[in-house]
């Protein structure tokens, strides 16, 4: 298909080349058969006078005779159904309208040659005056209409080619490439069409596509991987501690199992393992008063409005109780988690601490993942997920991450919409249950 381009935008050309032809040919007949007539205008007007003066004397032979003016008399000669002699009738009636009085009736003449019939005034008889005018501008064309046809199809062509071959392909190619990286699934592969330049860029980044759609399921396998593996001898280690004696350190093994299934959790999680999860519509004031009620009621308040929305629990509850659980390990009590909608489907989900909190200029950084600003948090459990995990779900759910400073402390409010879905499963304690 590719290679019948070229001959495709050639016969385009030729085409508009035609059509450009025979425009500017019909409208250089259409000028030239007006300056004619404005050139026949007085001349004719003249005739008719002289003619006019001669009949008062001699009769209309003897004036086409001697005069040689051709002369017909009779009521009314034959008239040709042509619309150009037609139309050239009318322009010269006009034309002899502004120099005789009265306006003398002008008719498109029939037969071979072409011409028009002038009336004249006369005493007795009717005498008519016939005018031949030019036959019409046919061919061959005029070289210059020929060849501003020619250059006019060219271009044409050439503006159709840069536009379907090239600018809409790079445009598509443009729109695919924004589209890289926004959505958990990979790029759709586009078609290679187009300019063999365009072609070989759209076939690079189809290969690049396929490219990074390959990393990320490596990644993805690998990280689930080491989180699954990981799985099976830390349940063996639990196991085998709670069999045996109780000693002094049991404790720290026990707490550094609970460290090390909070690190697997938390990759399993990174590794994308709530992508898939159907959106549940809940009302989220008791959801999250649900969420928050292992927290003692000592260290937390509430701040909850009556509110419902389509969302992914257990992912945006992953992404809450990572946020609840910095600020308790890093921030003062207590905390305060406040919900409030925005726009028409929107909520905002506040935790607040009263601990230092991140410095703003840390902030970007403390969202990249495997990032922990106090490296002494590793030994607890935590892998620099917690944060990254809670951008990665409110970006899923429309929104993101920003930090908040205030009279409150410090928080962290997290901005969501209630997702679209076209079977939204309704959730415990719904009004749509």
């Amino acid at each position: 298909m590719a290679n019948h381009a070229p001959a495709k935008y050639v016969l385009a050309g030729a085409g508009l080349s035609g059509l450009c032809l025979v425009l500017l040919q019909t409208l250089l007949a259409q000028r030239l058969e007006r300056a004619q007539i404005s050139q026949m205008g007085p001349e004719v007007a003249f005739n008719l006078r002289l003619g006019e003066l001669a009949l008062d004397r001699l009769p209309p032979q003897a004036i086409s005779r001697l005069s040689g003016l051709p002369l017909r008399v009779g009521a009314r000669p034959p008239v040709s159904d042509d619309g150009r002699l037609r139309r050239q009738a009318g322009q010269l009636q006009k034309e002899l309208c502004r120099r005789l009085k009265p306006c003398p009736p002008v008719l498109p003449a029939a037969g071979s040659n072409p011409g028009l019939w002038v009336e004249l005034l006369s005493p007795l008889e009717p005498v008519w005056l016939f005018t031949p005018v030019a036959p019409p501008l046919r061919w061959p064309p005029d070289p210059l209409l020929l060849g501003v046809s020619l250059l006019a199809g060219s271009i044409s062509a050439s503006l159709l080619f840069l536009w379907w071959e090239v600018q809409f392909p790079l445009q598509r190619l443009e729109q695919a490439l924004a589209s890289v990286g926004r959505t958990a699934s990979a790029a759709p592969a586009l078609p290679e069409q187009g300019a063999e330049v365009v072609r070989s860029l759209t076939g690079r980044f189809n290969a690049m596509v396929d490219r990074l759609a390959a990393n990320e399921r490596d990644r993805a396998t690998m990280l689930a991987g080491i989180a699954h593996d990981l799985k099976s001898p830390l349940t063996r280690l639990r196991l085998r501690l709670g069999l045996g004696a109780a000693g002094p350190d049991q404790g720290q093994a026990e707490a550094d199992l609970d460290a090390l299934e909070r690190i697997t959790s938390q990759f399993l999680l990174f590794a994308g393992g709530g992508e898939a999860e159907a959106p549940v519509e809940l009302p989220l004031d008791q959801w999250l008063a649900e969420l928050t009620g292992p927290i003692p009621a000592e260290q937390i308040e509430l701040d909850l409005t009556p509110m419902e929305a389509s969302v992914q629990p257990v992912a945006l509850g992953r992404a809450v109780g990572n946020l609840l659980e910095n600020a308790r390990s890093h921030g003062e009590p207590p905390l305060l988690v406040r919900l409030r909608p925005e726009g028409t489907d929107g909520f905002r989900i506040e935790v607040w601490d009263h601990g230092p909190g991140i410095p703003p200029e840390a902030w970007s950084r403390a969202l990249l993942p495997f990032q922990r600003l106090d490296p002494a948090r590793g030994g607890r459990g935590h892998c620099g997920l917690g944060l990254a995990i809670a951008a990665r779900v409110a970006a899923s759910h429309g929104g993101g991450l920003e930090p908040g400073h205030g009279s409150l402390g410090f928080g962290v409010i997290l901005h969501g919409r209630s997702l679209q879905s076209d079977s939204v499963t309704a959730g415990p304690g719904s009004s749509h249950t």
